[in-house]
């Protein structure tokens, strides 16, 4: 049987792709299985994987004739998943010898749906650990009671997939699937869905995943117009979460975060393309309108001079053009 499945998209990541692959060998168990999802790579990492489907205890191929992006590779992969639990990682990632092991035994000790860990952001020569923002470690909890407060970090914020284990029984009631067709921010309905609707999570430390920043090839480093898929990403979790029984409580700390978002975005909207500037400047307007008004004006209040009022900007001229109209 196997007991852990690590799913692992690749896209175009030639460079990056063999320290991923090294450490996944170094991690190989019996009853581990790994699934290389290839979107579609045309830089030669197709072939870099084939050869590791071969060489790599458990490793399981799987391409896609059309390039989908990181959501849709994530989901095939579940799809072809056999493992009691699942876990994730990026191509031009890596994780440290033996972290699979100690992640499936803390899973598995604890006995929760899902556990979230703490991990290694690395640039060149920088290593810099970041820790879920959540306090208490080994310790079972009902993940919704986590989400707030809504004027700090919490778990819900810390939505890297890589960084924890997942139950199989996740899979079973569709809570780990993410939005197929999401370029970017996919992990933020996701991440929220499951700290609304699964029963139980744990954070344990265990920082083995190294999570590379500063490559080229990123979306976090591409002004193009995928980037705004982070406006249809906080639109589900702002539906998703008004359907809540607990919406009243809940709905501010999305409001604020997707602001929050928002704000990063339009304080740094000279590395679009002019025309993704305008499309970013206008989808923004239109999601402030669609949002709850007391409670966005109650986010703004509180929110920081310097955000609130690149926010009040956006707000302010969508409402002149109307007038005008």
């Amino acid at each position: 049987m196997v007991k852990l499945s690590v799913i692992v998209p690749f896209y175009n990541v030639r460079t990056y792709a063999p320290d991923t692959l090294r450490s996944l060998r170094a991690n190989a168990r019996n009853d581990f299985e790994f699934i290389f999802v290839d979107d579609c790579s045309t830089d030669g990492t197709l072939e870099i994987l084939r050869r590791a489907e071969r060489e790599i205890p458990g490793a399981v191929l799987v391409r896609h004739e059309k390039n989908g992006g990181l959501a849709t590779a994530r989901n095939t992969g579940i799809d072809a998943a056999r493992g009691e639990y699942l876990t994730f990682l990026d191509g031009d990632d890596w994780v440290v010898p033996g972290h699979y092991e100690r992640l499936l035994a803390a899973i598995t000790d604890l006995g929760c749906d899902f556990v979230r860990t703490d991990h290694v952001q690395f640039t060149d020569r920088t290593r810099t650990v970041h820790q879920v923002p959540h306090g208490l470690r080994n310790t079972v909890m009902r993940p919704r009671d986590v989400i707030l407060p809504s004027d700090r970090s919490t778990p819900v914020d810390y939505a890297y997939a890589w960084a924890g284990a997942y139950h199989r029984r996740l899979v079973e009631s569709g809570l780990l699937r993410f939005r197929d067709g999401l370029r970017t921010a996919e992990d933020r309905p996701w991440i929220w869905r499951l700290h609304r609707e699964a029963e139980s999570f744990a954070v344990v430390g265990l920082p083995g995943v190294f999570y590379r920043r500063g490559v080229a090839s990123s979306l976090t480093q591409i002004g193009d117009v995928r980037q705004l898929d982070f406006i249809r990403a906080f639109d589900q979790v702002l539906e998703e979460t008004a359907r809540d029984p607990e919406a009243d409580r809940l709905l501010p700390k999305a409001v604020r975060t997707y602001c929050a978002v928002m704000a990063h975005h339009l304080e740094s909207i000279e590395r679009f393309e002019p025309a993704v500037a305008r499309k970013l400047r206008s989808m923004s307007a239109a999601s402030l309108r669609r949002m709850p008004q007391n409670i966005l004006t109650d986010t703004l209040n509180s929110l920081g001079d310097r955000r609130a009022d690149q926010l009040r900007r956006v707000r302010r001229r969508s409402v002149s053009r109307e007038v005008a109209a």
